[in-house]
């Protein structure tokens, strides 16, 4: 590893750096130009560079800033799966944000805003730094929520979804203080390497800070119980911005999470329980729940809880195979899901509509193609082979059973076979419910086009060619575990 945690060297921070200072320029350019399509290809490029800038540092480990920047594999791994989020999300918004009227150039400067707080939060191992990062992240994230101003569900989304923000970061900073008045420190590695101490000397401290901050991040990640914002800020706030709060702020949280407990906090005791419990509950809330809904991202809003319940039980086994399984199902998770939230942005675009899963009836008879690309994510979500889903699932499982979870396998199967149920209900609705209304036009443009192809692809190639995902997440072992 490249040292550099003596002094301030900003080269390790060349993607967030430029990906802000794009943002920043945004910010004024935005003022003066007319073109909307200017600013949203801008914002593209801008994070294609960053997305470059990062590759540059792979197999390249560095540490920065006194040591609260780590700059390894896991972390360019995060940034990839961060910048390509931003890029779907930003194709697949601008004909939607032009038909319902709320396209202003702020829109792209924030998701900009938002990834950069999440690369700095995968890959520092300083608490205070993490916590800086949420915040870079969340505010654009609360803003964004609310973007549709003339609309009253994204008004309440946006609303909620900073008050619940604001509880949890108080649940983690408080979790953070506590941390420090037993360590001294908010640096990883310290506590890490003294944490047996700190349990045996101090252990009310230390173990209720531990647990705050795993309820901060929680409600980040969606677990059960902290899960209770997710279908009404997901419901209304712009379907485009529900697609990415569903992939990039999820893997940021999880991103953090392994972080702090995989690595900080691996000798805590009772940890394992915790995850174990948490795993159980948001898996079945989250399937159950979804099962009850009629409206589209209702549904996918629990059943991105139910996604996060099989990644804690990836947490829950712990160890560097299920660290590397829970980086492949990220990935196959951001395809998929933001597949689906595509064409859910398709569907919603259209006059009157309000994401009724009603509203699918008869489309393959009208619109096959995208029928068909529809299926396929619902599939993929539902963990059927040969799609990434399925894989991803596997080896999440796979890695509980040599850890010894069996009868959290079992139930998380279970689970996924719960799954199936509402996950072909939008399938049938497309292929074998007669519509009950003409079916509104759907408008097609190249960057919703464009992530159709990409996602398919991806949901497609990961499932058919699994190995070399894996492998390459198999190579984003922490340096310092």
């Amino acid at each position: 590893m490249d040292i550099k945690s003596g002094a301030i060297f900003f080269d390790i921070l060349y993607p967030q750096i430029f990906i802000l200072g794009v943002g920043m320029l945004i910010l004024i350019v935005g003022n003066y130009m007319k073109s909307r399509g200017f600013i949203a290809t801008l914002a593209v490029i801008g994070l294609v560079a960053g997305l470059l800038l990062s590759l540059e540092q792979w197999e390249n480990p560095q540490s920065g800033f006194f040591g609260m920047v780590q700059v390894d594999n896991t972390a360019i791994f995060f940034y990839v799966l961060f910048i390509t989020a931003g890029i779907l999300t930003i194709l697949m918004s601008r004909s939607y944000l032009v038909t319902l009227g709320i396209e202003r150039f702020e829109y792209y400067a924030l998701i900009l805003f938002s990834t950069a707080g999440m690369m700095t939060m995968a890959s520092s191992s300083d608490l205070v730094v993490i916590f800086l990062g949420l915040e870079i992240m969340s505010v654009p994230l609360y803003v964004l929520a609310g973007f549709a101003r003339h609309d009253i569900q994204s008004n309440e989304a946006g609303i909620k979804y900073f008050i619940m923000g604001a509880f949890a970061t108080g649940f983690l900073v408080y979790g953070i203080a506590l941390i420090y008045g037993a360590s001294g420190t908010t640096d990883l590695r310290r506590i890490m390497a003294d944490f047996s101490f700190l349990a045996s000397h101090a252990p009310v401290l230390t173990y209720s800070g531990a647990v705050l901050i795993l309820i901060g991040f929680a409600f980040k990640v969606a677990a059960v119980p902290f899960h209770m914002w997710v279908p009404d800020v997901y419901q209304g706030a712009p379907t485009p911005v529900t697609g990415y709060f569903s992939v990039a702020p999820k893997a940021a949280g999880f991103a953090a999470l392994m972080r702090i407990f995989l690595y900080g906090f691996a000798d805590m005791e009772s940890l394992t329980l915790i995850l174990y419990v948490m795993a159980i509950l948001t898996m079945t809330v989250g399937n159950i729940m979804a099962l009850l809904q009629s409206n589209i991202k209702r549904m996918l809003a629990y059943s991105s809880i139910a996604h996060a319940g099989y990644i804690l039980v990836g947490l829950t086994a712990g160890g560097e195979g299920a660290l590397s399984s829970i980086l492949y199902y990220l990935a196959a998770y951001m395809f998929f899901n933001l597949g689906a939230f595509a064409v859910v942005t398709l569907m919603d675009s259209r006059a009157g509509s309000t994401a009724d899963i009603g509203e699918i009836n008869g489309m393959a008879a009208k619109y096959p193609y995208l029928a068909a690309v529809f299926a396929l994510f619902m599939f993929a979500l539902a963990g059927f082979p040969p799609t990434a889903g399925f894989f991803g699932k596997f080896y999440i499982f796979s890695e509980a059973v040599k850890g010894g979870f069996v009868w959290l396998t079992i139930i998380a199967v279970m689970n996924s076979f719960v799954s199936v149920y509402y996950y072909l209900r939008p399938v049938v609705a497309a292929y074998f419910d007669p519509a009950e209304k003409e079916f509104s036009p759907v408008a097609y443009r190249p960057g919703i086009i464009a992530v159709l192809l990409i996602t398919a692809l991806g949901t497609v190639a990961l499932g058919f060619f699994p190995g070399y995902v894996l492998e390459i997440s198999r190579m984003c072992m922490f340096p310092f575990m």
